[in-house]
Parts: structure tokens; C-alpha cells; sequence
């Protein structure tokens, strides 16, 4: 045996030994963005014995949701589609835009139930719209499905196109519904879009702004009217214009998207993260706002954004957005769940997780978007 064989093999024979003393420490194991998960707008339900749900928009559904499990938050199973349109209660329109624009399925346990908020086109659509989005819920014994609608309708018709479900039980014991008015139909005067007119560019800026409302327990409904939560600045010295209007700036599409919420308390402050700028283009990023009711008013942060595309400073990851936020089997980390694309998966979006914290001074940070090796979350 010469001399290299030797070495290589006593490198290979060290690297061993390294990963297993690592993963019996559960220190040194690591993880890669981005997952092997071709998902949008992914969302992650943890369970209390310890498993973890993923559900997205795509992932080889068909007229509905597929799902992956995981006991670490690293390796994943796929669990195939749990979710179908056609189920007997369906109100949706799988012939409509989109393929009936299955999307952002969140799924919550609730008193022995799992319960799937999403949006789709409903078929209930008298004036042809092209965008007719609508939130309905399905409902589940078990997280893997099959989900069956609770009705045959949305949970609620606010007049308007809705997408992005996001749910809060708080602790007050009431339930809230956030969704995103889409910029459908619905353009809005601002500095920047005088700005957008002058330079003849746009005619107009469409926007679409985060709602909240109260749900009813049974989530047959809702309770009172939306309140408007979070949209697009209208000054153009405003500090979040310049990350909120990249979308309008690159002369990429007329519209400012404020979408994608999700709402977690900490301490007696609720955070509200979201999503601004054009969700196929590289811009989509991720801020978020802070209030001490879920209803708000929400003031957003002098740091925002807090995840945005890397390719401009030597990396491969751009838009980043519509996350989800879970904790670590240990329950001492928290973790952001994100889709992305980078240079080699092209358009296609897939899932990042990276980890997040709130300072002490209560400012979020999230640390990524990272394609390098990273810890593992450290199990109980």
C-alpha cells in the first residue's frame, strides 16, 4: 500500500469517527440549504410528540397539497398528497388560472383535529375574474390526511381576491385569520407610483396589503370586519420604500406585494413577518412588524429586511420569501422555513431553512439565506 492510499484512507477513517462522536453529541451533524423540497410557500407544523409536517404550494400535487415528515427537521419524508380538490365538499375550480392556484398551505392541530387553511380559485366566479382567490379549510385526522373541506364554500367572501392563510390561537382564546388582499384590480396612489407614471413606465401601481379578523371557533367564519394591518409605504422617503417597491424600481411588474404573513408572539409582543416585491422575480424578500394586539397597529422594523437575495454579494440565493417559523426538537432554537431559488435550480422554488432569534433590544434577525453546511437542530 503506498504512501497516498495510506493517507487517504486515515483522512476517510478520522472523518468517520468525527461525524459519529458529532451525531452521538448531536453537535457536529450538519444540514444543507437548500432541502431536496420543491416547495413554495412552505409551512411546517410541529407536533407535540415531536415529528414535524412540511406542506407548500406544487411539490407534485395535483388540484391540491402534498406533505413531507421529518423527526429532525433535516430528513424528510415524502407523504405524498394528502389534500384533493375534488374531495366532496370542494368548492374550487381546477379549470381556472393557474390550475386553480392551490397555495400556502398552513395546517394547525386544534382539540384532536388537524385543520388546512389555503387559498384556490372558487367557482362561484359570476364576473369571470381571472384572479377569483378565495381561503377555505379542510379538516383531518391526521396530519398526513386525507383532508375533507369543512363546507362547501370559503370560510368568507370580503369582496376581493385573498390569498396566504396565516392563523393565530391566541391567548386570549380567540382564533385570528390573516390573509393578502391581491393587487387584482386594485391600484393605489403613491409617491411611487407618481414616480413610476413620470418616468412612463406604469400607468398605475396595483398592492396588495395584509389583513386580520377574527375567527369564529368552529371557523365557519368570521367575526367583525378585516382590520388593514400592514401595505406598501406611500412616501417615498420612507424607510421600508426602497426594499418594498424593488419590484416597481427595476421596471420589473406594476405591482407592490405585502403578503406572506406569519404572526408568533413573544413575550407580550406579537411579530408579524411578510413578504414584498414580485414572487417569481429575485427581489422577493422578507421583513416583518411588530404590535402588542394581534389587530394591531403594527409598526415595521428600522431593519427590515431581514432575508433577502445574496446573489449580489457573491452568492447564488435569490428570492427569498413567504416563511413559516418552526423551533428545534429541543425547543430552544427557532428556525425559519423559506422557499428560494438559487443558480442551479433556476425558477424552480425550493426549501431553505436557516436559524432566527430575537435579541434581547426585541429586534428579529435571521441568519441566512446559507448554502454551506450548518448545525443540525440539537434533539430534546
Amino acid at each position: 500500500m503506498n504512501n497516498k492510499l495510506k493517507i487517504a484512507i486515515g483522512c476517510l477513517f478520522a472523518t468517520f469517527l468525527v461525524h459519529r462522536t458529532g451525531t452521538a453529541q448531536n453537535q457536529s451533524a450538519t444540514y444543507k440549504n437548500p432541502l431536496p423540497i420543491k416547495f413554495g410557500d412552505p409551512y411546517v407544523l410541529q407536533l407535540k410528540g415531536g415529528q414535524y409536517y412540511m406542506y407548500g404550494t406544487g411539490g407534485g400535487a395535483k388540484n391540491g397539497f402534498a406533505a413531507y415528515s421529518s423527526p429532525d427537521l433535516v430528513h424528510w419524508k415524502e407523504e405524498g398528497q394528502v389534500y384533493y380538490a375534488g374531495n366532496r365538499n370542494g368548492w374550487s375550480d381546477s379549470t381556472a388560472a393557474w390550475d386553480g392556484a392551490y397555495w400556502a398551505p398552513e395546517v394547525y392541530a386544534h382539540q384532536g383535529k388537524y385543520y388546512l387553511f389555503y387559498s384556490a380559485q372558487w367557482k362561484n366566479n359570476p364576473g369571470r375574474e381571472l384572479e377569483n382567490f378565495r381561503i377555505g379549510v379542510a379538516v383531518a385526522d391526521s396530519p398526513a390526511g386525507p383532508f375533507t373541506d369543512l363546507t362547501d364554500k370559503p370560510i368568507f367572501d370580503p369582496g376581493y381576491p385573498v390569498i396566504d392563510a396565516n392563523v393565530l390561537f391566541d391567548k386570549s382564546g380567540k382564533i385570528y385569520l390573516y390573509y393578502s388582499r391581491c393587487c387584482y384590480k386594485h391600484p393605489v396612489e403613491s409617491e411611487v407610483a407618481d414616480w413610476a407614471r413620470k418616468k412612463g413606465w406604469f400607468d398605475s401601481i396595483e398592492e396588495s396589503w395584509v389583513y386580520g379578523v377574527e375567527l369564529k371557533p368552529d371557523f365557519s367564519g368570521v367575526v367583525g370586519e378585516p382590520v388593514l394591518l400592514l401595505r406598501p409605504p406611500v412616501k417615498m422617503g420612507d424607510q421600508q420604500t426602497e426594499w418594498e417597491s424593488r419590484s416597481v424600481t427595476s421596471k420589473e411588474v406594476n405591482r407592490r406585494w405585502t403578503e406572506g404573513s406569519a404572526i408568533f408572539r413573544k413575550g407580550d409582543t406579537y411579530y408579524m413577518m411578510y413578504s414584498a416585491n414580485y414572487f417569481g422575480g429575485k427581489n422577493y424578500a422578507v421583513g416583518y412588524a411588530t404590535s402588542k394586539s394581534p389587530l394591531g397597529p403594527f409598526v415595521k422594523a428600522a431593519n427590515n429586511p431581514v432575508l433577502q437575495k445574496n446573489n449580489d454579494k457573491g452568492g447564488v440565493v435569490t428570492g427569498t420569501g413567504h416563511n413559516s417559523i418552526t423551533w428545534s426538537p429541543d425547543g430552544k432554537e427557532m428556525f425559519c422555513v423559506y422557499h428560494a431559488r438559487t443558480l442551479a435550480t433556476g425558477d424552480e422554488r425550493v426549501v431553505f431553512i436557516d436559524r432566527m432569534k430575537i435579541l434581547k433590544d426585541g429586534k428579529l434577525m435571521v441568519e441566512g439565506p446559507t448554502t454551506t453546511p450548518q448545525v443540525a437542530p440539537k434533539r430534546k
